[in-house]
């Protein structure tokens, strides 16, 4: 081993596992003691059946991880294991403090256009996919080490789809290699990734200080930059050819004008009516054509006259059921009945032919050229506001004036009713409207567009200074501030210089991570309070490492590994700490080590879709299914592992 280094609040890192408070060895010792006697305390058996609901919840996932942290923490309060007046001090903790001011920061570039610059600059011109699946993905892991990496993978995954499209390749086989990527990038700096902060939390916690913004760099850059051209020389390769986009979608549907002619039940009533008699044809009003004027996704209150022409979206051998139901006939059928249109003679309807929830509403009503109504195809962000909400929810045609024309889930069509399908991450959505309308709904809604987009600078002086904003943050954490007030300042800083729009700032929080955050430290702190941390390290030392330091580090390691891939990475960073801690003070070893060992741990959730956010971000986009990630997530996890121990053992020994 390689002896002498410095560790971050100074002396040798030898030392460190000395200078654990007593109160916590006491802890340790005796859960140590616990369970080499075979017998568990009420409080541990407590805290263990909370801690057992809690990974299933994570792992059934029907309730949002953050839901799930909160009840966590209420039930730790009920049983008395968490004193009631402590509940939320995981708020006032500096990594939930630091995470929320990265957000923003991060924001601040996204927004300005600081990125979209950096492409510009990276992105090599007519190379090979080998280099340019090497720049995209080295650029994404450089920006997850500074700014939030789902926010990073969302920038690019535009770059990555047009990307492929220019090399003739599956857009998988570019947006795979990218979100690992950024997953990896994380690992580089303090502020890359939560789990990081978190470790430097609990390593606070325990009385050693905390972790320095470039701690994490050694070995962390070593396992992205390795990462990084292993998927790039041949990882790429082993993503499965999947091929989504506009033509994947599959809607076979058509698009079908019918006249509501003068006796038609219709007539005077309402649109709303319409969609209510087309329930259960799958089949929906995507237009209308009223004296001559066509409106794409009209309000649902506007009334129907006799001579309007409804543009109706529904698949062929669900149309003549249609047109029963509606008693209506197709508008080829009733050229011949008039030369005109007795209905032009109708004034365009006013408020006073709406209903009362239709006033305030605006309708474009002059002629829309076609070639101003296009298709747009949007991604669902993780933290988007539309998911678990339908396009009913939404009130697509009411807000924005647009039409959803299908939705693409892992590659498939939506197998329901696109008006009441519940919306989920990594959805791809297909819209139809004006392009302004559709721009408005995505940047209002958390949504990607995957078309081809500019890549300009929408505000120079806004990118210059987010920048430099965010540069004097890292540099204050780096010169020894405490990294929750350099970026506090950081954010005090783009609020008076508006490089971030004051009533966008806390929109740009991701909050459940916030809430999911502060909810598991307090119970973190319950797992070394009742000794129970000191339990599960013993019977991992003892029942799996058979005692070996360097198998104990493995073992960490790699269980972090699986929970990564399995539940939030935040979460399992929270969970695994006091573990990590208990085993180094049980081998009378460096506490850093283990520390170290879960921060990686925590950036390598490459099995599945559901392990991180950013793998949900692009099972749409990519066409890809649960099954697919693995196929270049395990040799890359098998990577990280045959880097990251020999690098822990030299950069912090044992």
């Amino acid at each position: 081993m390689v002896g002498g280094m410095r560790y971050a609040g100074g002396g040798t890192m030898g030392a460190l596992h000395d200078r654990l408070p007593a109160s916590r060895m006491d802890g340790i010792r005796a859960g140590v003691s616990e369970v080499r006697g075979r017998r568990l305390s009420l409080d541990q058996l407590a805290l263990s059946g909370v801690l057992a609901a809690t990974l299933m919840l994570f792992l059934w996932g029907r309730w949002r991880h953050d839901l799930v942290a909160v009840a966590a923490l209420l039930a730790c309060v009920a049983l008395g294991l968490v004193p009631s007046g402590e509940a939320f001090s995981g708020f006032a903790h500096p990594a939930v403090v630091t995470v929320a001011c990265v957000l923003i920061l991060s924001y601040g570039l996204q927004a300005s256009g600081a990125v979209d610059a950096l492409v510009r600059i990276v992105m090599p011109g007519g190379a090979g996919p080998t280099l340019t699946i090497a720049a995209l993905t080295g650029l994404g892991a450089l920006l997850s080490g500074f700014m939030n990496n789902v926010g990073a993978l969302a920038l690019l995954i535009p770059v990555a789809v047009q990307v492929a499209s220019r090399m003739g390749i599956p857009p998988g086989q570019v947006l795979m290699p990218l979100a690992f990527g950024t997953i990896l990038g994380g690992m580089i700096t303090l502020v890359g990734t939560p789990p990081n902060l978190i470790v430097s939390g609990f390593r606070a916690d325990a009385g050693l200080g905390a972790f320095r913004m470039f701690d994490f760099t050694p070995v962390g850059l070593a396992v992205a930059a390795l990462g990084v051209v292993f998927v790039a020389l041949a990882g790429w390769r082993l993503v499965p050819e999947r091929k989504p986009g506009v033509e994947g979608f599959e809607t076979e549907a058509y698009l079908t004008e019918v006249r509501v002619h003068e006796d038609s039940d219709l007539a005077d009533h309402c649109l709303r009516d319409v969609d209510d008699k087309l329930k259960d044809h799958d089949a929906q009003v995507v237009g209308l054509v009223h004296n001559e004027v066509r409106m794409v996704a009209p309000h649902p209150g506007r009334r129907i006259h006799a001579g309007d022409i409804l543009v109706i979206q529904a698949d062929a051998d669900a149309l003549a059921g249609v047109l029963g139901a509606l008693g209506l006939k197709l508008e080829e059928a009733v050229e011949s009945e008039k030369e005109g249109e007795e209905g032009g003679e109708d004034e365009p309807p006013d408020k006073e032919n709406l209903p009362d929830e239709a006033e305030g509403h605006t309708e474009t009503e002059a002629p829309l050229p076609e070639d101003e109504i296009s298709l747009a195809e949007l991604v669902v962000l993780p933290q988007s506001e539309v998911v678990g909400r339908s396009a009913s929810d939404i009130q697509l045609r009411t807000r924005y004036g647009i039409n959803l024309l299908a939705i693409s889930r892992q590659g498939r069509r939506s197998a329901t009713r696109l008006r009441v399908t519940r919306l989920e991450a990594g959805d791809v959505l297909l819209m139809q409207g004006m392009p302004d309308s559709i721009a408005e709904f995505a940047a209002n809604s958390g949504c990607v567009p995957l078309a081809e987009r500019s890549l300009s600078i929408p505000d120079r002086r806004n990118a210059i200074l987010a920048t430099g904003i965010m540069g004097f943050a890292v540099a204050g954490a780096t010169l020894g501030v405490p990294a929750a007030l350099a970026f506090a300042a950081g954010v005090l800083a783009s609020m008076v210089l508006r490089t971030v729009a004051l009533r966008q700032l806390y929109q740009a929080v991701d909050w459940p991570v916030v809430v999911l955050l502060a909810g598991l430290i307090p119970v973190a702190g319950a797992m070394e309070a009742t000794g129970l941390a000191g339990v599960i390290a013993q019977f991992m030392l003892e029942g799996v490492a058979q005692g070996h330091m360097i198998a104990a580090l493995v073992v960490i390691l790699v269980v972090t590994m699986v929970l990564s891939d399995l539940m939030n990475n935040a979460a399992t960073a929270a969970v695994m700490c006091p573990v990590a801690i208990g085993i180094a003070a049980q081998l009378g070893v460096n506490t850093d080590t283990f520390l170290m060992a879960v921060a990686v741990g925590a950036s390598c959730a490459f099995l599945t879709p559901i392990g991180h956010q950013n793998n949900t971000l692009i099972l749409g986009p990519g066409g890809f299914r649960f099954g697919d990630y693995w196929r270049l997530g395990l040799p890359l996890q098998l990577l990280v592992l045959a880097v990251a121990v020999p690098m822990l053992l030299w950069v912090w020994p044992l």
